[in-house]
């Protein structure tokens, strides 16, 4: 009983995402049949509107395409905003526009063609001779989700010469989930804790959180605490058997300099979020005591994470 109303539950705070709904969890469960329902009259809806009027917003969009850098921008916009591989295709050209920004707006709206194809698309803008565009092809390829970007994101990490890029890369890596890639975060990590690679190092743990949570659980969860509720209300989240992927990896190695950032004052408070957040997606009970040192701290996000870290590790598979 338990565990079906768990998956309600689930079912229940989607439809709430989807319809941008704030309901309670209790309102959620006695009006799902009512919420799936307006989420698939919304759907079907939406979708037959895209069908009847595509052939007049395909010749508008090739227009705006055809147009100044600021006209092709606002039709890359749409383009992003539809959600559709027809859609994308159209903006494929604008990946090799003379003006950067096109170039990088393109990026972002390419991301709903098949999986393998914008990633063979878009790789090629890690090149790209201005940073702001090799930033959202590596942020556009980490939407896009397939392992095949995962080497060419391992170099920009390591080095490209802009930081922003490398951070860029880093969450990319997170989001698509490939653990071949846990060491270049780490090493990140491993290095001391300056004002000049807050962000990257920040970005790292996140990552390292991500890729461990994606492969728990196949969701990319976010830092943000659930609630500030006790633990008793917070849910921990089912979990596949780790051990295939903790024989991959050092998992031991990984743990120790995770913990060393959580704990390290010197650190920023949000990078020690992060690892905080990353340490409970490991699943790894011996991780509890560093996680339980964080209870007390003054940061109220820190200690919340903390709690809902420690869920983890109570029920490692």
């Amino acid at each position: 009983m338990t565990k079906l109303r768990s998956q309600w539950l689930t079912l229940a705070l989607a439809c709430r995402e989807a319809l941008g709904l704030r309901l309670s969890r209790g309102r959620l469960l006695r009006t799902l049949p009512i919420l799936i329902a307006l989420l698939l009259a919304s759907h079907f809806s939406n979708a037959q509107t895209a069908s009847d009027t595509w052939p007049q917003t395909e010749a508008k969009l090739n227009n705006l395409l055809s147009g100044s850098s600021e006209q092709k921008r606002t039709a890359l916009a749409e383009i992003r905003g539809i959600h559709t591989e027809q859609a994308s295709r159209l903006a494929l050209p604008a990946l090799s526009d003379p003006d950067e920004i096109v170039r990088a707006t393109a990026a972002a709206a390419v991301v709903f063609l098949p999986e393998q194809e914008a990633a063979q698309k878009l790789l090629p803008l890690l090149d790209d001779k201005a940073p702001f565009v090799r930033r959202e092809a590596a942020y556009a390829l980490g939407k896009v989700g397939n392992w095949s970007a995962t080497n060419q994101l391992r170099r920009v990490l390591n080095k490209d010469p802009d930081p922003e890029v490398r951070s860029a890369a880093a969450i990319a890596i997170g989001n698509i989930g490939d653990y071949s890639a846990l060491n270049d975060l780490i090493a990140i990590l491993k290095d001391r804790p300056a004002e000049k690679n807050e962000f990257i190092r920040r970005s790292a743990a996140r990552a390292v959180g991500q890729i461990f949570e994606l492969y728990a659980t196949g969701k990319p969860l976010g830092v943000v605490p659930e609630s500030f509720l006790p633990p008793k209300f917070k849910e921990a989240g089912g979990s596949r058997d780790m051990q295939p992927l903790y024989r991959q990896i050092d998992i031991n190695s990984i743990a120790a300099v995770l913990a060393k950032v959580v704990q390290d004052p010197k650190e920023s408070v949000d990078t020690r979020r992060e690892a905080a957040f990353a340490l409970g997606a490991t699943r790894l009970p011996s991780t509890a005591a560093v996680l339980r040192s964080q209870l007390t701290s003054p940061d109220p996000y820190l200690v919340e994470i903390a709690k809902e870290a420690l869920l983890k590790t109570q029920n490692p598979r």
